[in-house]
């Protein structure tokens, strides 16, 4: 049985815990905040009596903790974390040995399962393998995916009213547009600005600005808006922080010819008339750097983005041979497109 989020957290707070589930998705967060309600619900755990944890390194050994009685315990919280049971084998269509193992034994021991066990698999990717099918057919599987940014705006708001801080949606949006979409991220960051604002404070874009941890590509966004308005030194400016932050060149290389490829992108699929989330692959909860993106192409022809493109490769081909240094050759870079 699928769930979503909201009804699976509704099902925690209110039912039985069930005796199978599958947990995965993007947005981590959440996953782990799921675990957390079912180790509550579950009560006290015993590490190696009635709690055991499996992850890749010891997979083989989940049958035998499954068959294990938790002695003195009416029941066993297993947590199968990260394991790699639920990766394909290659282009091969059938499941390894040990999925093909797993999946048979949850259908025909799923009696003695919901007896003794409550089975919990956490993974971040999964596919629809033998084992998904069995845990489809008899547990629950709730796949959460990363929140678009009105939920992740809901959700930080709620923070600040619970622990009485003020803060607009404005406010709340650029900080999403600073430090990225990634909800355990965003609540580091909004715990952090809400010590600093104090009870009854408030959160201001200037906190966020000098205080939030700024995403690589919000970064890479900045320094093209000033690439684009012709102005070196705060381009060179971003380049440093990059480096004191110690980012490695050759990432910053790679960031930035990916940032120019989707400006490109989006270039040919505004002169086309084509989808421009489509033609960035953009996920649901990025639809909204469409408009920057827009605003930014406008900076450049699509002549300029293709030379600025052939640069960066050649940057990156020469530094490899030793022939360039790589922040001297991007340096070179962006004086030239900002001249």
């Amino acid at each position: 049985m699928n769930k979503t989020y909201e009804m699976l957290e509704k099902d925690l707070n209110t039912a039985d815990l069930k005796p199978l589930y599958l947990l995965y998705g993007d947005e981590k967060y959440l996953v782990d905040s799921l675990f957390k309600k079912i180790k509550k619900k579950f009560g006290e755990l015993v590490q190696g009596i009635n709690f055991v944890v499996i992850d890749e390194t010891n997979s083989n050994d989940l049958l035998f903790n499954l068959e294990v009685p938790a002695f003195g315990y009416e029941k066993k919280l297993v947590l199968v974390k990260n394991s790699g049971l639920f990766k394909k084998d290659g282009r091969k269509k059938e499941p390894t040995p040990l999925q093909k193992e797993i999946s048979q034994y949850i259908t025909q021991n799923w009696a003695t399962i919901a007896e003794m066990v409550v089975l919990v698999f956490m993974e971040e990717n999964v596919d629809k393998n033998a084992i998904y099918e069995a845990i489809q057919k008899n547990g629950v599987i709730c796949e959460i995916t990363e929140l678009k940014p009105a939920q992740l705006t809901q959700k930080l708001k709620q923070i600040c009213e619970l622990y009485h801080v003020n803060c607009d949606n404005a406010t709340l949006n650029y900080l999403i547009e600073t430090s990225g979409t990634s909800l355990q991220v965003l609540m580091n960051e909004i715990r952090k600005l809400i010590e600093y604002a104090g009870e009854g404070g408030k959160i201001t874009r200037d906190a966020v600005e000098n205080l939030a941890i700024k995403q690589m590509e919000s970064v890479i966004f900045e320094l093209t808006d000033h690439l684009g308005n012709k102005k070196i030194c705060q381009a060179l400016d971003v380049l440093d922080q990059l480096i004191y932050q110690k980012e490695p060149l050759q990432k910053i290389l790679v960031t930035l010819y990916n940032h120019f490829k989707k400006l490109y992108l989006c270039g040919i699929a505004q002169n086309s008339n084509h989808d421009i989330v489509t033609a960035l692959n953009l996920k649901p909860n990025q639809t909204f750097l469409v408009s920057k993106y827009k605003k930014q192409v406008s900076y450049f022809s699509l002549p300029i983005l293709r030379k600025i493109l052939r640069e960066f490769v050649e940057i990156d081909d020469k530094s490899k041979n030793g022939l360039v240094d790589i922040d001297v050759a991007l340096r070179s870079v962006l004086c030239t497109y900002c001249s």
